[in-house]
C-alpha cells in the first residue's frame, strides 16, 4: 500500500502544479504589469514553460522558507505575521520568478502581492480538494496544519477521548433562539430538532457565581476553583495592585493560587491541551494561552506556537489575512449602518475596536480551530479551547442582534470542522459544547444617566467630578488575545492618590476601594468617612443593591429607600435581591467571604421582565454581576456520558461544571462508555 500512497502524493501535486500553471498565466493575461514573456514577445510554449516554472519555484519556496520565516518572525509580536502575509508571500513570488530557468518572467511588487494571494489560495483550494476523498492524505494535511508530526506516530489509546469546545459568551437562551432559527444546523442535528433522528447530546443549562465573567468561570472549569474572584478586575490592598483576568501576570497568579488551593494541577493535566484559553487547565501542550504569554520563550512556553503552526502553511496566512480584512470591512459596514439607523442603545465602534473585532472572529478563530483538529488527529486525551468570537461582537452590538447572530452562524461551522476531523482521528471523541457565562442587554450607566459610576461615587464622597464623563474601558475577552500576541502586558497602576477611592467596573457590577484603608472597610467606617456615599449609591435608580461589611452584622444588603438587610436574614427577607432571581442569595454570601472582596460591591438594577441592565463599562451587551442571561450559560454534551446534574440539583457555580468534566474523563478511561440512546458515533 505504500506505493499507492506515494504515487497518490505525486498525482495530487501534480495536479496542483498544474492548477497553480494555468492560474499563473490567466493573471499574467490580466494584470498589466504581470508578464511571462520578453518584450520582442514569445512563443505560446515558452509562455508556457515560463508559467511552469514559475509556479514550480513558487511552490518549493512555499513550502521550505515560508515555515522558517514564519519560525522568525515568532520573535516579534504575532499579531503583525497577519499584516505581513501578503508581503511575505509577494516576495517569494519575485524570488520564485528570479530563479525561473527560462530567464522570463517581470512582475510589479504591488501585482506580486496580488498574483501570490491568489496562487496560493488556489493551490489551497485544489489540495484540499484532492486530499478530502483520500482519508489518510486528508489526515496527514490537517496534521501538517496544526503541527502534531511529533506526535502522529506515536502509540495512542483506545478509549474515547474528550474535547470541550467553549462559545465565549453565549447565554442558553441565545444558543436555543439560534438553534430554532436555523443559524446553528450542527449544533440543532445534535439535538435532532427535526424528531427524524434520534439525538447525540443533550443541553443543561447551569448558573454562574456573582461573578459572571470568562475569569472567574474558566478558571472554575479548567482548575476547579473561583474562590477569592470577586470580578473580572477588583483592587487588592495587601498588594497595592489592581488585579485584572485578562492580563497575563493576573491570568498567572489567579492560575497559581487556584492550583494552591485544590492541590491539583488542573483538568488537562494528563496528556490534555489548552487552547486560546486564559489558564492551561495544567495542559502540557498550550498554544495561545494567556497565563503564560508573558514568561520567557521556551519548551515549557509555547503559548505563540499556535501561530506558527498554523501560519507555516502560506494558504492558510493567504485565507486567513482576506478575511481579516474582509472582517474589518464587515464591522465598518454594520456600525455606519446603525449609526445613521439611530439604532439605541449603541456605543462607539470605531478606533482600534475594527481590528480588534477581526482578530477574535478570523484570527483566534482560525488558529485555534486548526491547532483542536491536530489534537484530535493526535490523539490527544483531553482538549480544552476558547472562541471569543460571539462575545466580542456581543459586547458591542448586542448579544441579539444581526451582527452576533451572523457570528454563531460561523461557530457552527467551526463546530462541524471539529466534528469532520473526530471522524478522521485514531480513537473515538466526545464532544463536548459550553459557555462561560451569557449576555445582558441593555443600555449603558452612563449613556441612560449622563455619568459613570466613578462621577457618581466622587460626588457621593464630596469630591471633585469632571466636567465631561470618562469612558470606562472596556473587558472584552478579545482584547487580552490582542495584547498577548502583540507581547503586551499593561498593567494598571494603582491611584494616583491614595486617600481617594478607587472604582472599577466589570460589567454591571461595581467594586469600590479604599486604598488608605488596609482592611476592608465597614459600613459604619464608610457611613463615618463619607455620611452621603452609601445613600447616594442605594437610592439611584441605575443601582439595583450593594453589598458591605457590616461591624453589627458581619455584611448587609443595602437597596433603596434605607432598606438593610443582613446577610443571614435574606433568606427571609431577600429585599432587592428578590428580582435577580434563584442563586442570587448564595452568590452574594459567598463573595462576601472572599478576602479581597472590595468595601462596596455595586450591582446595577436589572428589569426582570426584558432582562435589561446597565452596564459601567461602554457595553450594550455585558457580563460580570447578576441580572439576566449572563448568569445562565449552557453545557451541550453528549448522550453517551453521564447526566451533569446529579440527584436532580441544579447546576451552579464554575467548580461544579469542573466536577461534572472531570466525572466524565474518568468515565472515558474505562473500557466501556455506556450507551443510552441511539448507534455510537465517533464524535458523539
Amino acid at each position: 500500500m505504500g506505493w499507492r500512497r506515494v504515487a497518490g502524493q505525486i498525482g495530487r501535486s501534480v495536479t496542483v502544479w498544474a492548477v497553480s500553471t494555468l492560474t499563473m498565466l490567466l493573471l499574467a493575461g490580466l494584470l498589466p504589469d504581470f508578464r511571462l514573456q520578453s518584450p520582442d514577445g514569445d512563443s505560446a510554449t515558452r509562455i508556457a514553460v515560463t508559467a511552469a516554472c514559475g509556479a514550480g519555484a513558487f511552490g518549493l519556496l512555499s513550502a521550505l522558507v515560508w515555515p522558517v520565516l514564519v519560525r522568525m518572525l515568532l520573535l516579534v509580536p504575532a499579531l503583525f505575521l497577519g499584516l505581513l502575509v501578503f508581503f511575505l508571500n509577494g516576495s517569494l513570488l519575485l524570488l520564485a520568478l528570479r530563479l525561473n530557468p527560462s530567464g522570463r518572467g517581470e512582475v510589479a511588487p504591488e501585482t506580486a502581492v496580488i498574483v501570490a494571494a491568489v496562487m496560493s489560495a488556489v493551490a489551497s483550494a485544489t489540495g484540499g480538494a484532492l486530499a478530502v476523498r483520500d482519508d489518510d492524505a486528508y489526515r496527514r494535511r490537517l496534521l501538517r496544519l496544526a503541527d502534531r508530526r511529533r506526535r502522529a506516530t506515536l502509540p495512542c489509546a483506545s478509549t474515547p477521548g474528550l474535547v470541550c469546545v467553549q462559545l465565549d459568551g453565549v447565554g442558553h437562551d441565545v444558543l436555543t433562539a439560534a438553534v430554532r432559527d436555523g443559524l446553528m444546523p450542527t449544533v440543532a442535528r445534535w439535538l435532532a430538532t427535526d424528531g427524524v433522528i434520534p439525538p447525540t447530546h443533550r443541553l443543561t443549562a447551569w448558573r454562574t457565581d456573582w461573578s459572571s465573567q470568562t475569569g472567574a468561570s474558566q478558571l472554575g472549569i479548567l482548575h476547579g476553583s473561583t474562590y477569592d474572584v470577586p470580578a473580572f478586575r477588583w483592587y487588592e490592598k495587601d498588594r497595592g495592585e489592581v488585579m485584572v483576568c485578562n492580563r497575563p501576570t493576573s491570568a498567572a497568579e489567579l492560575q497559581r493560587r487556584a492550583t494552591a488551593r485544590t492541590k491539583e494541577a488542573g483538568l488537562l493535566a494528563v496528556d490534555g491541551a489548552s487552547r486560546g484559553n486564559l489558564f492551561s487547565g495544567g495542559a502540557g501542550e498550550q498554544a495561545l494561552v494567556l497565563s503564560i504569554a508573558t514568561r520567557r520563550r521556551g519548551r515549557e512556553n509555547r503559548s505563540r506556537a499556535g501561530y506558527f503552526a498554523y501560519f507555516s502553511d502560506p494558504a492558510n496566512a493567504v485565507r486567513t489575512a482576506l478575511s481579516f480584512f474582509a472582517e474589518i470591512g464587515r464591522e465598518i459596514g454594520q456600525s455606519t449602518r446603525a449609526r445613521f439607523a439611530g439604532a439605541h442603545p449603541r456605543v462607539g465602534r470605531g478606533g482600534l475596536y475594527p481590528f480588534v473585532r477581526a482578530f477574535a472572529t478570523v484570527v483566534e478563530r482560525d488558529v485555534v480551530v486548526a491547532a483542536v483538529m491536530g489534537d484530535l488527529l493526535a490523539g490527544r486525551t483531553a482538549v480544552y479551547a476558547d472562541l471569543v468570537a460571539y462575545d466580542e461582537v456581543a459586547h458591542h452590538s448586542g448579544p441579539d442582534s444581526r451582527d452576533a447572530r451572523q457570528v454563531l452562524k460561523r461557530l457552527d461551522r467551526s463546530l462541524a470542522l471539529i466534528e469532520k476531523a473526530a471522524e478522521h482521528a485514531p480513537r473515538p471523541y466526545r464532544l463536548v459544547v459550553l459557555s462561560d457565562h451569557g449576555q445582558s442587554p441593555g443600555e449603558t450607566f452612563r449613556s441612560r444617566y449622563g455619568l459613570t459610576l466613578t462621577d457618581l461615587v466622587r460626588a457621593g464622597s464630596g469630591l471633585p467630578v469632571p466636567r465631561g464623563a470618562g469612558r470606562t474601558p472596556s473587558g472584552a475577552e478579545a482584547r487580552a488575545a490582542v495584547r498577548a500576541a502583540l507581547g503586551r502586558d499593561d498593567s494598571e497602576s494603582g491611584p494616583a492618590l491614595r486617600s481617594e477611592p478607587v472604582v472599577l467596573a466589570s460589567g454591571n457590577l461595581g467594586l469600590v476601594s479604599f486604598p488608605d484603608v488596609p482592611h476592608r472597610m465597614t459600613k459604619e467606617e464608610i457611613d463615618a468617612r463619607h455620611p452621603a456615599l452609601l445613600p447616594t449609591l442605594a437610592n439611584h435608580p441605575g443601582i439595583g443593591f450593594l453589598l458591605v461589611r457590616s461591624g453589627e452584622h458581619d455584611g448587609v444588603v443595602l437597596g433603596p429607600c434605607g432598606t438593610e438587610i443582613p446577610l443571614a436574614e435574606l433568606d427571609e427577607r431577600p429585599g432587592p435581591l428578590a428580582r435577580f432571581g434563584p442563586g442570587a442569595i448564595d452568590a452574594v454570601r459567598r463573595t462576601h467571604a472572599f478576602p479581597h472582596t472590595a468595601d462596596i460591591m455595586v450591582n446595577s438594577w436589572h428589569d426582570p421582565a426584558t432582562g435589561q441592565i446597565h452596564a459601567f463599562e461602554e457595553q450594550i451587551g455585558s457580563h460580570g454581576g447578576l441580572g439576566g442571561a449572563q448568569s445562565r450559560p449552557f453545557l451541550l454534551s453528549p448522550l453517551t456520558l453521564s447526566v451533569p446534574e446529579e440527584h436532580g440539583e441544579a447546576l451552579t457555580g464554575a467548580e461544579r461544571v469542573h466536577g461534572v468534566l472531570r466525572r466524565w474523563l474518568g468515565e472515558l478511561s474505562g473500557p466501556e462508555v455506556p450507551l443510552d440512546a441511539g448507534p455510537e458515533r465517533r464524535a458523539a
